[in-house]
């Protein structure tokens, strides 16, 4: 019989002293070594065989990672070393992002969070990454250190297909910086899993609502979902619903539909394509009218 976890192979361990110190051996040894932080996944996948490589990179000490501080022009900036138990207590987080904190708090176990990260989760590029919706509608901006320096990535340009992102050899995520939230907001972040903590998610559902003069309905939304595409998704036709249209509860049902129409999830040991597609529609009907209700009054 075939031992389904093998074990963890022996691999290299390096601790750079610097960005470019590292950036340099990542560039160079492509495919032969991989960055290091909380290593929830990484170990994983490593043990399961599903990487194959003979180095790991320790980033969790290099400038700017551990950074997480709010500016109120700039807005939150959080470190690729940052655990997802910080970004959930922090007061700034829950004062200005709390979709963030709520989304955080969702993933597996306490004990976890202590070292699973909010770039780590990003960077695993999973469909199911609970705090990557959280993200995606807060307009999260990645700081990238590369072989040439630093670069930003938008998020909503980052993702390829599960685990595959537009990093290049060399490039290691230091951060990522959510702007200040638009006046008036307020998020939701929904969760179906298998059990009430720590399963992944058969379907996740982000929303973000606020009210503005550029759109007809007077109102705007974001609604992100989660492992119901090969890519975490922003459903751009149900937000486009609730812009064009006066908000009521058809309204609202209307967007819900056109989520559960926008996403292509697949049959697997947690649930069905069909039923993942329902609750795509449930969920995101419940978390609208929720902030809706906040956001009308």
């Amino acid at each position: 019989m075939i031992n389904p976890h093998p074990g963890l192979p022996e691999l290299e361990y390096l601790k750079p002293a610097s960005l470019e110190e590292a950036s340099k051996f990542l560039a160079d040894h492509a495919g032969e070594a991989r960055p290091f932080s909380g290593g929830t996944d990484s170990l994983v996948r490593l043990r399961d065989g599903v990487w194959k490589v003979n180095t790991l990179v320790d980033v969790k000490r290099l400038d700017g990672t551990h950074e997480l501080s709010f500016d109120p022009k700039k807005g939150l900036t959080i470190g690729a070393a940052v655990t997802m138990n910080k970004v959930a207590a922090h007061p700034d987080v829950l004062k200005h992002y709390p979709v963030l904190a709520e989304a955080a708090k969702s993933v597996a176990s306490y004990q976890l969070r202590n070292r699973a990260t909010i770039i780590g989760n990003i960077c695993n590029a999973s469909p199911a990454g609970d705090s990557i919706g959280a993200c995606m509608i807060l307009d999260g901006v990645l700081n990238v250190h590369g072989v040439n320096g630093f670069y930003a990535i938008p998020l909503s340009n980052f993702f390829l297909g599960p685990g595959k992102t537009v990093l290049k050899p060399g490039d290691i995520v230091v951060s990522i910086t959510l702007p200040v939230p638009p006046k008036g907001f307020a998020g939701t972040y929904k969760k179906l899993g298998r059990n009430t903590i720590g399963d992944l998610s058969i379907v996740g559902v982000a929303v973000l609502g606020y009210p503005t003069g550029e759109t007809k309905s007077g109102y705007r939304f974001r609604i992100a979902l989660a492992s119901v595409a090969p890519t975490p998704y922003e459903s751009l036709k149900a937000e486009a619903v609730l812009a064009e249209k006066s908000i009521t509860a058809d309204t609202i049902a209307e967007a819900a539909l056109a989520a559960m129409d926008s996403v292509t999830p697949i049959d697997d040991v947690r649930g069905s394509a069909r039923y993942r597609k329902f609750m795509v529609r449930n969920l995101t009907r419940e978390a609208v009218t929720e902030i809706w209700k906040k956001i009308s009054k």
